[in-house]
C-alpha cells in the first residue's frame, strides 16, 4: 500500500490520509469513504480529492483497487482459513518483515544513514515516548562502537537544550524514532535540529509519518496494529540494520567490542 502512495506529492490532509490507511491496511479496502474520514480526522471531500490525487475517478475506483491487490490472507480467510487474533497479529509482522526486506533490497539508503552516524560525534539519538525504548536500545548498542552517543528519550523543556548541546560539541547528525502516536514535541524537536543544521536521519512506521518532512533521509518501516498496543517488529529490526551499517563505516568497530568483551570477562558481567 505504500508503494501506491509513493511518488505522489500529497498535501499534509492527504499524508494524514494515506498514514491512517498504511496502518489500517487491512481494513482500508472495505472502509467508506465516511468511515476513513472520521478515522483519519478529515472530511469526506478530502478523501474523494485523495484519491483523485492518486489517480483514481474517485474513493469508489480506489477502494477496487485496493481489493485487487488484498493481501492473500484475506483470500484464505475467505476460504475458510481464519486466525485467531493473537495469530493474525504475528502474521501481520511477518508481512511487515517481508516489507522491510523487499525495501532493503536496495542498501543505498540504509549505508547513507551508516555514513551520517558513523560521521557526528557526538551522536544524538532521539525516541519520546512509545518510541522511547527503540532510541535506548539503540544507544546502547551504539555506544559500544561511537565514542559518543547521547540518548534524547524525555521531552520537556531541557530537550532543545539538550539538542543544542549535541550541536555545539560537534554533531552533524541525528538519529530519532518516531512511533505512534507521534508526540508533536517530537516533531518540534526535529524541525528544531534541522534549523540548527543537523541532518537527521529518522527510522518511522511510515513515509508518510508526520515527521516526514522534517527528516532529511526516512526509513520507513510498518507497524502492526492488531492489539491494543501497536507491535514493533520491523522498526526493532532496521534499528539494528542502521547499527550493522554504522558499524561498517567505523574503522575501529570491531576493536571496540573485542575490547569490551575482555573487560566483561574480566569484571565476570554475563554468566555463560
Amino acid at each position: 500500500m505504500q508503494r501506491l502512495f509513493e511518488g505522489h506529492r500529497l498535501t499534509p490532509t492527504q499524508r494524514r490520509i494515506a498514514h491512517c490507511m498504511v496502518r489500517r491496511a487491512s481494513d482500508a479496502p472495505f472502509l467508506s469513504s465516511v468511515e476513513l474520514a472520521e478515522l483519519a480526522g478529515v472530511s469526506q471531500p478530502s478523501v474523494t480529492r485523495f484519491a483523485v490525487a492518486l489517480g483514481f475517478d474517485g474513493y469508489p475506483a480506489l477502494r477496487r483497487h485496493l481489493r485487487e491487490v488484498a493481501p492473500a490472507d484475506a483470500e484464505q480467510e475467505e476460504a475458510g482459513e481464519t486466525y485467531n487474533e493473537y495469530q493474525q497479529a504475528v502474521r501481520a509482522e511477518i508481512e511487515n518483515l517481508q516489507h522491510l526486506s523487499e525495501l532493503l533490497a536496495d542498501p543505498g539508503p540504509v549505508e547513507r544513514a551508516g555514513r551520517l552516524l558513523a560521521g557526528s560525534r557526538p551522536l544524538p539519538v532521539l525516541g519520546l515516548r512509545a518510541a522511547s525504548s527503540q532510541a535506548r536500545g539503540f544507544g546502547y548498542f551504539a555506544a559500544k562502537v561511537h565514542p559518543d552517543v547521547r540518548v534524547l528519550d524525555e521531552g520537556g523543556s531541557m530537550l532543545l537544550d539538550r539538542i543544542d548541546s549535541a550541536r555545539r560539541a560537534g554533531a552533524t547528525a541525528l538519529m530519532c524514532f518516531a512511533l505512534p502516536r507521534h508526540p508533536k514535541e517530537c516533531v518540534e524537536a526535529l524541525a528544531y535540529a534541522g534549523a540548527q543544521g543537523l541532518t537527521v536521519v529518522t527510522v518511522a512506521d511510515s513515509a508518510f509519518a508526520p515527521v516526514a518532512k522534517h527528516s532529511d533521509l526516512l526509513l520507513p518501516a510498518a507497524i502492526g496494529s492488531g492489539l491494543s498496543f501497536d507491535t514493533v517488529c520491523a522498526p526493532m529490526l532496521l534499528g539494528r540494520v542502521l547499527l550493522e551499517a554504522m558499524c561498517d563505516e567505523l574503522p575501529d568497530a570491531q576493536a571496540r567490542l573485542e575490547e569490551f568483551d575482555v573487560r566483561a570477562a574480566a569484571r565476570g558481567l554475563f554468566v555463560e
